[in-house]
């Protein structure tokens, strides 16, 4: 079974910028860069975490999801294929790229990019924070923090991600004007959010979460100083209690950047129906409230949408 977000990878024509804000203004480490010259971030002890590689447009390329050793990895692969899902091993050239021991890779029905590795190199106490930082970032048995999908269906979306990839359901949050649902894979509440976007499929923001809270407050103090744009201002959620921002990055998708995220349970967990998305704050400035957040493009074709779905 999956048991953590290990990585993520976009595409940017703007990816050297992440260079200054991924330290600057977010407190990760730069690495070295990728063969193709990928900017790499670290949050922890990994390698790296967060690789935003040159592109001509901003584009979501890959999720890194990381399984406990290689025997869970082959039986995952062989689940997948009894669900029709076309899975890829990686290459040599893959498997050093991604500093993993060994890679499957496929593609959701709507042509999102999964991985799924094991054996993430990582250095002991080589994790220096980009910024200056009382404290660093909840990783560890948690993983990198939590991906938000849109999807064009999110029936279709739930029954992929639940039935054939396992992941189990924390709760919802459900308005008159839109449905999420919220998804875990370790104690973090939520790895993984879908929400519905007819016609289109994107890559809504990346959670990063920090140990103190002051470490949320000296970001919010940096946004004028490195030009970055609220999205959504402070505020704390209804269903995982995070105390945390919105804000842009040179590459279209949003981050989210809090503290104070709820931990599951799962013997005594029961999901429940939230009707709104947060206690206080949280708000659209009048600027971004007529863009669709996130890294946007247009769904495929129904048909090829339910070809791996059981």
């Amino acid at each position: 079974m999956i048991q953590e977000l290990s990585y993520v990878g976009i595409a940017s024509p703007r990816s050297e910028d992440w260079r200054a804000y991924g330290t600057r203004q977010l407190g990760a480490m730069l690495t070295d860069d990728g063969p193709d010259g990928a900017v790499r971030l670290a949050v922890d002890d990994v390698s790296y975490r967060i690789a935003v590689h040159p592109g001509e447009q901003d584009e979501f390329l890959y999720a890194g999801w990381g399984m406990a050793n290689e025997t869970d990895l082959q039986n995952f692969v062989e689940k997948l294929e009894t669900h029709g899902v076309d899975v890829h091993t990686g290459d040599a050239t893959l498997l050093a790229e991604r500093q993993v021991a060994e890679l499957s890779w496929f593609e959701d029905p709507w042509g999102i990019r999964h991985e799924l590795s094991w054996g993430k190199l990582a250095t002991p106490l080589s994790f220096t924070p980009g910024r200056t930082m009382r404290g660093g970032f909840v990783t560890g048995d948690q993983g990198l923090g939590h991906v938000v999908f849109q999807v064009p269906d999110l029936d279709e979306a739930n029954r992929f991600y639940v039935d054939v990839l396992g992941f189990r359901l924390s709760d919802r949050i459900a308005t008159d004007r839109y449905t999420v649902r919220f998804y875990h894979v370790n104690g973090r509440h939520h790895s993984l959010a879908l929400a519905e976007l007819p016609g289109y499929v994107g890559f809504n923001h990346l959670m990063l979460e920090v140990e103190n809270i002051d470490d949320l407050g000296t970001a919010i103090d940096l946004l004028d100083e490195t030009g970055t744009e609220v999205m959504q201002t402070l505020g704390r959620h209804t269903n995982d209690l995070m105390t945390s921002i919105y804000i842009s990055s040179p590459s279209g998708l949003q981050i989210e950047y809090g503290h104070g995220g709820l931990v599951v349970d799962d013997l005594s967990w029961i999901a429940r129906t939230y009707d709104q998305p947060s206690y206080w704050g949280h708000r659209r400035p009048a600027s971004s409230r007529s863009r669709v957040p996130g890294i946007v493009r247009p769904a495929p074709a129904p048909a090829d949408a339910n070809a791996a779905i059981p």
